[in-house]
């Protein structure tokens, strides 16, 4: 039997094991504790009318250091994560798609606040990988459904991620972390609570810096987090301020012709400015840039191995900086009612970068820096009102912000002589062009009221979520794209509930309707058109009406979930993409009809002698488009009726067996996901793949010198899998191949030491 065949063996195994053998009456699990070290690895969402499952910190610390919280949560079911690099911190590669929707249509949360839909491009949010170092989250939380209502959030179609900082230590402390390994990784991390009773606080700084594991080039990331927390009689005030400087050399992007003819190590050649110079003029002599030829001896036939101008380019990168500040406070207002109201601030700078060919600089050479520039300023508020009087818990809250977003299109000159001694990580100066420039002002209002009442062990939800988005697309430069106005308004989306308790543990049910309002952007949502095409625009927000049920069990050492679900997803908006996605020609923007889509999640988690801790999961998922893409005219424009939406596995098993007894701790974990396509006729797709991760450790003597001393090696990609991990990147098309995957970060090893005071 292969290891592949053993690895699916076993976890499938764990998963399918019958939760009916267990019906004795067992207490469910009380949600995790925020900063609670001693709660489950996972908490199945106990009384929680939707599939909801939480991942502590405890999980997060035994992921390779630095790793981004949605790595952890990858081993969810229904949760698929994807990366090009070990950490799962490169924006370029970085997707999270949940039932088939993918993160432009998932909510993020982290304390409340709305981090945006995570695309590279964001133009309202922050990855949460610059949000906050990963040592300084308590729970992260993962809704597979619409999410609750309060989620401050106005795209979460297919389900919301929520992650929560950790509260400063009431002790004083200082925590040390320093971690080498492949790829000249390097990380530090080091943090410091003042502790106090009734104030206290933290401030911690995190540096992660390390090679690409392919071609030249760095990426490299500066966090700093600072949290203060206040006991005000009964009430309890919290603030804090994060701060992130990330810069990344990117990797190029691929067609399943070129890793063919390349294979999965082609990349970028910064390292190599005259042969990009070379490629570049015998492109412009072939008429395949349209830029005018300045070097007709450099003929037209593209050096070995590569046969395109787009096989390799010179260059690309990303640069962000962001500023993230708010203050909380939770105030009981009388026996029965409490308060929340929480009020933030988010300044970004960033920048895209690429070395484009199909554009020359002014002095004749044929290649220029060609960027996307993002600023962001916004500010809001929210907060809530809770009565419980009795068995009925009433909620009423609502959201505000205010947005203003700079978007721009620019050329940057690029000189021979200079451009082998440049560094490529930081922001470039004095353009010679601009394609487009944008102010964007996009102003949210919504509120949501929900019931929740208790009738012995029947527990019943009620409510509705309703929203108004106002987008003004104000051009310094129109150039092709489009201006105006466009409001985007629901005011009734309503969610029912029940979860009723029984011997095994409980079963729950649920109903949610969501619609995800349009952004304000240039290269994403109504806006990346023409003039021509918004004027034209017949469309509505995408909607979903999501139905779910399940049990969650519990018994002794053993907890889990088996749930199934049901959703209809209309008036889904399709950007056709035009052109290679180094071109940036605008997009084509059209309603194309429904998506339907059902399936099965479960999950089984066993703690044995709270030594041995054994996880499973397994989800199915089925989701088809219910329409065929129309022209104008009503003819057939793509044929995809019937066919699996794009980076939709049907299948997704993961394990993992861990073990720790206070000084030894070891884990191992195996990832299986079922084949992906990438065109939305599915007649292009990646096979499926099977990834190992694992790590161990050893935790010295409470005592003396080696008090809080532990050291820990981690591997990921144990088996050194060779795979495409990232589908998307140039976006999809309706056939054929298209140069829009990324390959997956190969074996690579870590050595970490941690020192606690």
């Amino acid at each position: 039997m292969t290891v592949r065949a053993r690895l699916l063996l076993a976890t499938a195994l764990l998963s399918l094991a019958p939760a009916a053998a267990f019906a004795a009456e067992a207490p469910l699990p009380a949600d995790a504790e925020a900063g609670s070290e001693d709660a489950e690895i996972v908490v199945f969402g106990s009384g929680q009318t939707r599939q909801v499952q939480e991942i502590s910190a405890v999980d997060i610390k035994v992921q390779a250091p630095g790793s981004s919280p949605l790595k952890a949560i990858a081993k969810l079911p229904g949760v698929n994560f994807q990366s090009a690099d070990a950490f799962g911190n490169y924006e370029w590669s970085e997707r999270v798609s949940i039932r088939g929707f993918n993160q432009n249509q998932l909510g993020f949360n982290l304390d409340g606040i709305p981090l945006g839909d995570q695309t590279y491009g964001n133009n309202s949010g922050l990855h949460i990988s610059r949000a906050i170092s990963p040592e300084n989250l308590s729970v992260s939380r993962v809704t597979q459904g619409a999410g609750s209502l309060a989620t401050n959030a106005t795209n979460n179609l297919g389900g919301t991620l929520e992650f929560v900082s950790r509260d400063p230590a009431e002790n004083f402390g200082v925590d040390l972390e320093a971690t080498y390994g492949s790829d000249d990784t390097k990380r530090a991390f080091v943090r410091v609570d003042s502790g106090g009773d009734t104030v206290r606080g933290y401030l911690s700084y995190g540096f992660l810096g390390l090679d690409k594991w392919k071609g030249s080039g760095e990426q490299k990331q500066h966090v700093v987090n600072a949290k203060l927390a206040a006991d005000i009689g009964a009430a309890k005030l919290s603030g804090f301020f994060n701060f992130s400087d990330r810069r990344e050399d990117d990797y190029q992007d691929l067609s399943l012709d070129m890793i063919r003819r390349l294979g999965l190590r082609n990349d970028n050649i910064s390292d190599n400015f005259p042969l990009a110079e070379l490629i570049a003029q015998i492109g412009a002599n072939r008429g395949d840039t349209g830029v005018t030829p300045t070097n007709p001896a450099a003929g037209k036939v593209y050096p070995a191995p590569y046969s395109t101008v787009d096989d390799v380019y010179y260059d690309a990168a990303g640069l962000r900086q962001d500023y993230l500040g708010a203050v909380h406070l939770d105030v009981p207002l009388g026996s029965e009612l409490t308060g929340k109201l929480s009020g933030y601030y988010h300044k970004n700078h960033g920048a895209g970068l690429w070395w484009t060919p199909y554009v020359a600089s002014p002095s004749g050479t044929p290649i220029s820096e060609r960027t996307t520039e993002y600023d962001i300023h916004r500010g809001g508020a929210f907060g809530s009102l809770s009565w419980e009087h009795g068995p009925n818990l009433l909620t009423v809250g609502g959201w505000y912000e205010n947005n203003h977003f700079h978007q721009a299109r620019r050329y940057y000159a690029v000189d021979p002589a200079t451009v082998g001694r440049s560094d490529h990580l930081v922001f470039p100066k004095n353009p010679f062009r601009t394609d487009w420039d944008f102010k964007f002002r996009t102003h949210t209002l919504k509120f949501h009221v929900e019931d929740r009442f208790e009738l012995g062990d029947l527990t019943l939800t009620a409510g509705a979520r309703g929203f108004r988005v106002s987008i003004d697309a104000n051009p310094i430069k129109a150039g092709p794209l489009a201006q105006g106005r466009i409001v985007s308004r629901d005011w009734f989306q309503p969610s029912l509930g029940a979860v009723y308790k029984i011997g095994l543990g409980e079963l729950y049910a649920g109903f949610s309707q969501s619609t995800r309002a349009f952004v304000g952007s240039s290269t994403s949502g109504p806006f990346a058109t023409t003039q021509l095409g918004f004027n034209a625009l017949d469309i509505k927000p995408e909607e979903s009406d999501t139905y779910e049920a399940g049990l969650r069990f519990r018994q002794g050492g053993l907890s889990g979930v088996l749930g199934g679900y049901y959703v209809k997803f209309r008036n889904r908006l399709l950007s056709f993409s035009n052109g290679a996605g180094i071109i940036g020609n605008p997009a084509i923007l059209r309603n194309v009809g429904g998506v339907e889509s059902y399936g099965l999640e479960s999950a089984v988690q066993y703690r044995l002698l709270d030594l041995v801790s054994l996880f499973a999961s397994y989800s199915y998922n089925h989701s088809t488009y219910r329409d065929d893409v129309l022209n104008a005219d009503g003819s057939v424009r793509s044929a995809i009726k019937g066919k699996t939406v794009v980076d939709s596995p049907r299948h997704m098993l993961k394990g993992e067996i861990a073990y720790d007894d206070g000084h030894i701790s070891a884990r191992i974990g195996a990832d299986y996901m079922s084949r992906r396509f990438f065109s939305y006729t599915n007649d292009q797709s990646v096979p499926s793949r099977v990834l190992v991760d694992a790590s161990v450790g050893y935790a010295f003597g409470d005592e003396g010198l080696l008090k809080g001393l532990e050291i820990r090696a981690s591997a990921t990609n144990l088996f050194d899998k060779k795979y495409v991990s990232t589908l998307g990147s140039n976006g999809f098309g309706d056939a054929g191949d298209n140069q829009t995957l990324l390959a997956g970060a190969p074996q690579s090893f870590f050595f970490t030491v941690k020192k606690a005071f």
